[in-house]
């Protein structure tokens, strides 16, 4: 099977394109390939529905954001999490765009639907159609040691839910809805409308029901006739070892209630890691700075090393230099994506000694003038440039 084009080659755009400039272009190759136009043309049709997908995701931004960091594996919901194995990240709501709606918006409702075997792809969609619930996006702020080694976190969220009082209907318990007289219960009015491209049908959203087909003559106390209330949840979310900053974890069917019986949203949980006092993090790689006196370096010795799990020693060579850094294999954070683990950078810092009482002045003096300036080439080279530049 053949990749999947770049979604901003497909619209003629570069990654970081505005919102205007995304709408725009979609405008623009909407136009020169949608059916209406080139009846019968395949690649045309092809181009067309190329063409929308791009949109569904760039328009989105939520989706867009998971596009630009990890491309099409972030919105495929039969790949990878992108930043590491959490399943696909846009499921079915990628491309559950309606696009009846979106050149309704765009052009009016000028196109028909259905005359290019689209399966009514274009304005002539139905809106009371079933349709999936609206995504939602949660903060979540984890400690540097969950980040490393997973965790269990319970949130709070406030999301639309399925009015009990009247079983989502938003009829009032005893009476019930009736087909809307206005459009005929299709949620849609049509008018002909003249353009420079033809006489084409427009094709709007029914006022009287507001394009859900149907009415409510007694609405719901509960609700108001919407069907659904603002309710508070509690969610445990299983963050997997080795997430970092900005990491995503889709939780399926969290989101708002679907549309007219359509399945539910999804809500993404974005991650932030509170810093750690000693480890600095870079990809799975950790990074510490230890100090060590300056007899330590200069004469070698063992050291003992915090790590994220434990504490290990390492041996430190004669003749250290301050910024020296030393490596220990596979004592950083575990990959998100498997069993793999960066390293941990040890920088040492040779501590200068302070507050010395007037005994231990005398030992650093008889030290310095025992030691040769052999043992300073640094120093000496330093001296000698000195030397050739002001003689």
């Amino acid at each position: 099977m053949a990749s999947k084009r770049d979604y901003y080659d497909v619209l003629g755009l570069k990654k970081g394109a505005t919102d205007e400039e995304i709408k725009r272009a979609f405008r623009k190759k909407a136009m020169e390939y949608h059916p209406d136009k080139n009846p019968g043309d395949k690649k045309a049709e092809e181009s067309f529905k190329e063409v929308n997908e791009a949109y569904g995701i760039l328009s989105d931004k939520e989706k867009k954001n998971l596009y630009d960091k990890f491309g099409h594996a972030g919105v495929d919901p039969n790949a990878g999490f992108g930043a590491g194995g959490f399943g696909g990240f846009g499921g079915g709501a990628a491309y559950s765009a309606d696009f009846g709606d979106l050149f309704g918006d765009l052009f009016g409702g000028m196109f028909t639907g259905g005359t290019s075997g689209m399966g009514g792809m274009g304005g002539g969609r139905r809106k009371n159609v079933p349709r999936k619930g609206r995504d939602l996006q949660q903060g979540l702020r984890i400690s540097f040691k969950d980040a490393a080694f997973g965790a269990k976190k319970k949130i709070r969220i406030k999301r639309q839910s399925e009015c009990t009082a009247c079983g989502g209907t938003g009829a009032k318990d005893g009476t019930a809805k009736h087909r809307c007289e206005t459009c005929g219960g299709s949620g849609q009015v049509q008018m002909q409308q003249n353009t420079p491209f033809g006489s084409f049908m427009n094709i709007t959203t029914c006022g009287a029901c507001r394009g859900r087909g149907e009415v409510v003559d007694t609405p719901c106390p509960e609700c108001g006739g919407a069907g659904t209330l603002v309710k508070d949840f509690t969610i445990t979310v299983d963050i997997p070892a080795g997430v970092d900053s900005d990491s995503v974890i889709p939780l399926r069917g969290q989101g708002e209630p679907g549309v007219n019986g359509g399945p539910p949203g999804d809500l993404y949980v974005v991650l932030q890691v509170e810093p750690h006092e000693l480890f600095a993090r870079i990809g799975n790689d950790l990074r510490i700075d230890m100090p060590i006196t300056f007899d330590q370096a200069a004469l070698g010795t063992t050291i003992i090393v915090p790590t994220l799990a434990e504490k290990v020693s390492y041996k430190v060579p004669a003749g250290t230099q301050p910024g020296t850094i030393f490596r220990l294999k596979g004592k950083g954070v575990k990959s998100v994506r498997g069993n793999k683990y960066g390293d941990l950078y040890v920088r040492v810092n040779i501590e200068v000694p302070t507050k010395l009482s007037g005994d231990q002045k005398k030992v650093l003096k008889d030290m310095a003038e025992k030691i040769g300036p052999e043992c300073y080439p640094k120093k000496n080279k330093f001296a000698k440039f000195m030397e050739k530049m002001f003689g």
